[in-house]
């Protein structure tokens, strides 16, 4: 018996515990699936935060394949591998140079049958060697998909769903994501897909259709039931395309698509659309990267690629005599975002450094004269220090304007987000202003009060003869204009600015407050739809019902992510 406890002891301390032993787990293994065409504008920063997930690349196996290109995808695409192939437990890669069109292929975003058959063919060979090598997860992902979140993958594992997808967000109303499917299996408009995308409802949700960036669980049987290949599908007598099959397969083999928005996970761009030349793909990629900054820091791309990104455009100040930023000295992180925005936009604005109502003390205020009768309509208060540096600021832009003889100068505020196609919108918009007889203001961003009609301008398809309005966001003005504005003595009968200016163009609600300036003969238009919103969007109210309608003056929800 005394053998027998010796000997105990002896196993004991020559073999270890099972308890004092790790029980982690290993991370699921991953094949992460890539398929590249005339994208070198968009790799750099594709790759660079694919590179940056939170998820160990010795679980991560890759499998690449590019051709039909007429750019430097793939260049881009061998110097990245040169320098991460030792990271990534293996890479799978195919480069076809020399290819750059299909039969009967008239531009690079037509989609003929034989790119779709081409397409398809290399999503189902990717999906199927994930099986073949026993992987745990299968990521299919465009390159033109952005994830700013190091989490994502960690995230969308632990949802423990056969098909997830994280929610991308994009400029105007387009994501990554179907809400609803019409019976010829194209896009249907729902009343639950803005709550979505617009994070109001958050959670993960049942929908048919999610592409772009999809995550499925290989380990799960049903798994071997998802295809691309629309001949696979009994019976399919849907479209030939890989994600519409991809979601016909999966619905009629009662998988469910899983879409995510408890996270913000990235950015996904607008695909062209048939006819658009890759030109367009470029302005759509600033679009992105001007999101990008309404949310975060400046799009990332590593030191490695950083140098395949195209350069900034030169400044300008796009036709304007001046342009103004109105910015707090005590707002340096606004600054810092505002001038990022203005880089990528190429736009050449000056700073003014706005009065800052806190510092606003009793000499000064001695000077000016407030409106008797004002009261905040909402709050029934006098006006705030806040308000006073507001219009101050406003008012000593106008000095400028008239003492230096702007004949056009566009005013911003620090605390806006561009809309897509900013640039553009712009010189299309002073082009029709040249044509126009009169005019003073032209709001680019406001909040419309009244719900009363306001008229196009006539021989106009992007100005209305604007209403009641608040805020001042962005506004172009007029030396004549700016000359009505101060004419008008307003520092010895303030009001807060975004009332002061729907006085002057006589469509304030208020007959007692337009008493005080009897000439109120103030020419203003608004953009329609907006060019500014406000940033962020807890500032202001009505900001949500703006974005749900906002616009990129292009077709936003096209019928296939084609």
């Amino acid at each position: 018996m005394e053998f027998v406890k010796i000997l105990i002891c002896l196993l004991a301390t020559a073999v270890p515990s099972v308890k004092n032993k790790s029980a982690e787990f290993k991370k699921p293994t991953i094949l992460i699936s890539i398929l590249v065409r005339n994208k070198a504008h968009t790799l750099p920063y594709f790759l660079s935060n694919l590179e940056r997930l939170n998820y160990p690349k010795s679980r991560i196996a890759l499998w690449i394949r590019s051709d039909h290109n007429i750019d430097k995808s793939i260049e881009i695409l061998k110097l990245w591998i040169s320098s991460v192939k030792d990271d990534y437990h293996s890479l799978n890669t195919e480069f076809a140079e020399g290819e750059v069109e299909f039969s009967q292929q008239y531009g690079p975003a037509h989609w003929t049958v034989d790119r779709f058959n081409h397409v398809i063919n290399l999503r189902e060979s990717a999906l199927n060697y994930a099986r073949i090598i026993w992987a745990d997860f299968f990521l299919t992902i465009d390159c033109d998909v952005f994830l700013t979140n190091p989490e994502t993958l960690n995230h969308l594992i632990s949802k423990n769903f056969t098909v997830v997808a994280p929610m991308l967000r994009s400029d105007g109303l387009y994501s990554n994501f179907w809400y609803g499917m019409s019976e010829d299996y194209y896009y249907q408009r729902t009343e639950e897909y803005k709550p979505v995308l617009n994070r109001e409802n958050l959670g993960c949700f049942n929908v048919p259709m999610v592409h772009s960036c999809v995550l499925i669980d290989l380990r799960k049987v049903e798994s071997d039931l998802l295809t691309y290949v629309p001949g696979n599908i009994k019976d399919f007598n849907g479209p030939n395309d890989d994600i519409i099959a991809f979601a016909i397969g999966a619905n009629r083999s009662g998988i469910s698509l899983h879409l995510c928005n408890d996270e913000k996970f990235g950015f996904v761009m607008i695909p062209l659309e048939q006819g658009d030349q890759l030109s367009l793909d470029y302005e759509q990629l600033v679009n992105i990267k001007l999101e990008v900054l309404n949310e975060n820091e400046p799009l990332y791309v590593n030191d490695l690629l950083s140098s395949h990104t195209a350069k900034l455009p030169e400044k300008d100040t796009l036709g304007f005599d001046k342009i103004f930023m109105i910015n707090l000295r005590r707002r340096p992180e606004r600054r810092k975002r505002m001038l990022d925005c203005f880089d990528e936009l190429g736009l050449e604005v000056t700073t003014l450094e706005a009065v800052d109502g806190k510092n606003l003390n009793e000499t000064f205020l001695e000077g000016i004269q407030f409106m008797p009768e004002f009261k905040d309509p909402y709050h029934k208060r006098p006006m705030t220090l806040g308000e006073i540096g507001c219009f101050m600021s406003h008012f000593n832009i106008w000095n400028e304007i008239v003492s230096n003889e702007y004949e056009t100068t566009l005013v911003l505020e620090d605390d806006i987000r561009f809309e897509p196609f900013f640039r553009l919108k712009v010189t299309n918009l002073m082009s029709e202003l040249e044509r126009m007889p009169e005019w003073d203001l032209v709001y680019l961003g406001r909040k419309r009060l009244q719900e009363n009609d306001e008229p196009w301008v006539e021989g106009s398809t992007q100005l209305v003869k604007v209403g009641y309005s608040y805020w001042t966001l962005g506004y172009i003005l007029s030396l004549k204009g700016a000359r009505k504005l101060l004419d008008a003595d307003p520092l010895f009968r303030l009001v807060p600015v975004d009332e002061y200016l729907p006085i002057l163009f006589d469509k304030h609600p208020q007959d007692s407050w337009k008493r005080h300036f009897p000439r109120r003969d103030l020419v203003a238009f608004s953009a329609a739809p907006l060019f500014t919103l406000p940033y962020p969007l807890y500032r202001r109210k009505g900001v949500i019902a703006l974005i749900q309608n906002r616009g990129t003056g292009r077709n936003q929800l096209q019928s296939s992510h084609h």
